[in-house]
């Protein structure tokens, strides 16, 4: 309901804001093939292709569409990110702009058709193919029907077609002539769709054999860069859906890793949990390199903080503002043309996916911090490299903290490197102990500050 209202309500902001027509340009066109079945990974090639388009300089986009539909949610998110760019659009329809397709081609300002072609029919339906329950398709038709027209009107087109091309129920007349009858929904031919009525075109603008044909008829330059869509732009479809998984795997990566001494597997999953979120949000067209280096340096700050710099505040707090602004900033979806800080519609994402990645990652340090000290691939990762040493040591009986009798304020030596986990040597035992601080080195003396159950809380001396 709440997706629905808030559709509606960018719907009254579409037909509020009047589209300026498509004048002279300059620079090259963007062509941007629109074909096969519409669906969300289509929007998110169309998406990253405006921002590319817009970052350079572009002079318009041409769509050269052949769909018959698809997705009709993805339609909408189409039409939004049309309606976002500055510069002028145009939709070629060569062969085929069928339900969802017609609908993209109403979110442009120009629409021209091949000899052979058509556009329209766009009633929702099932996945599958199948019709609507009649209460849900009552609900549906009215919906899409009121947001296509309030996009027509946006762009200059008449809203009495679009919604006939979503309302079988829908008559439209030209002046005596009945374009559309009710009980059956609109499609138009190229001759029935540039054909005039006091003066202006159905929908259509013209008949073109050919993208060059396109251009010489809208006036544009002949000259055209095409941008293709990437195989990993489906891979980044999903990376940026599941954003908040990843940046729990990459939290709970990292915090195993700073529990045990060394760099081992915890720190490399974790480090590329957080690699595959940033270059996925980058490919979608959400981030760029800059983001990532700006979180590489909150990381770089907060290591020095703890290793080179301990108690100084500062460089932590600032190189962890950073690296949340970081992640926060790369689910911004924001386009090259947009001056002054994001709307609040755009925010809304980015903060309930870290919402999630906090709140799902502090459960998992929870559990992890209560459970995996007490299992076998914790003392695995820890301890192997001090087993084999120890071997002469009375610790190989008695390694836990529980069965070793530690008290706050005795004095032993750090056996391995605390960072901040490790073992400790306490006479001739060797006990798992935490650093408080900073990391210890192997050989330097410590002290117990703490024993907390099975937890002993040791400092540098």
């Amino acid at each position: 309901m709440k997706i629905l209202l808030g559709a509606l309500c960018f719907a009254w902001l579409f037909a509020a804001v009047p589209c300026p027509a498509v004048g002279p340009v300059s620079g090259p066109v963007a062509v941007v093939r629109i074909d096969g079945q519409v669906s969300k990974a289509q929007h998110l090639f169309l998406r990253r292709a405006i921002k590319e388009a817009e970052s350079s300089r572009a002079g318009a986009i041409l769509l050269h569409m052949d769909t018959y539909g698809g997705d009709l949610h993805a339609a909408v998110s189409i039409v939004d990110a049309l309606g976002k760019t500055k510069l002028p659009t145009l939709t070629f329809v060569d062969r085929n702009a069928g339900s969802a397709g017609a609908l993209i081609a109403l979110g442009t300002d120009r629409i021209y058709m091949a000899p052979v072609s058509a556009i329209g029919a766009a009633a929702p339906v099932m996945g599958g193919g199948e019709n609507l329950p009649e209460a849900m398709n009552e609900k549906v038709v009215s919906y899409f029907s009121k947001y296509f027209r309030s996009a027509a009107e946006r762009k200059g087109h008449n809203p009495e077609i679009a919604e006939a091309f979503v309302n079988k129920d829908k008559e439209v007349k030209l002046g005596e002539r009945v374009l559309s009858e009710k009980g059956a929904l609109l499609t138009l031919s190229p001759q029935e769709a540039v054909e005039k009525f006091d003066g202006k075109p159905v929908l259509a603008e013209g008949i073109a054999e050919d993208v060059p044909g396109v251009l010489v008829a809208a006036g544009l330059s002949a000259q055209t860069v095409r941008i293709e869509p990437t195989g990993f732009e489906t891979v980044a479809l999903w990376v940026t859906a599941l954003a908040p998984l990843f940046l729990i795997a990459g939290l709970a990566g990292l915090y195993i890793e700073f529990k045990t001494p060394g760099f081992g597997l915890p720190g490399i999953l974790g480090g590329l949990s957080l690699l595959v979120f940033f270059l996925g949000h980058q490919v979608a067209g959400l981030a760029g390199l800059e983001v990532f280096a700006v979180f590489v340096l909150g990381v770089m700050l907060v290591v020095a903080e703890v290793i080179f710099f301990p108690g100084v505040v500062v460089l932590a707090l600032v190189g962890v503002m950073l690296a949340i602004g970081a992640l926060f900033w790369a689910m911004v979806d924001r386009y090259p043309a947009e001056v002054g800080f994001p709307s609040l519609d755009a925010l809304v994402t980015p903060a309930v996916n870290l919402g999630l990645a906090f709140g799902g990652g502090t459960l998992v340090i929870l559990v992890l911090a209560n459970f995996l000290p007490r299992t076998t691939l914790f003392r695995h990762l820890v301890l192997d490299a001090v087993v084999s040493e120890g071997a002469n040591l009375k610790s190989q009986t008695a390694g836990s903290a529980r069965s070793v009798e530690v008290g706050q304020g005795q004095r032993g030596t750090a056996y391995t490197r605390l960072c901040p986990g490790g073992r400790a040597r306490f006479g001739d035992r060797l006990v798992d102990v935490m650093a408080e601080g900073s990391f210890v080195n192997a050989g330097e003396p410590v002290t117990v500050l703490a024993v907390e159950g099975s937890r002993i809380l040791v400092t540098r001396v």
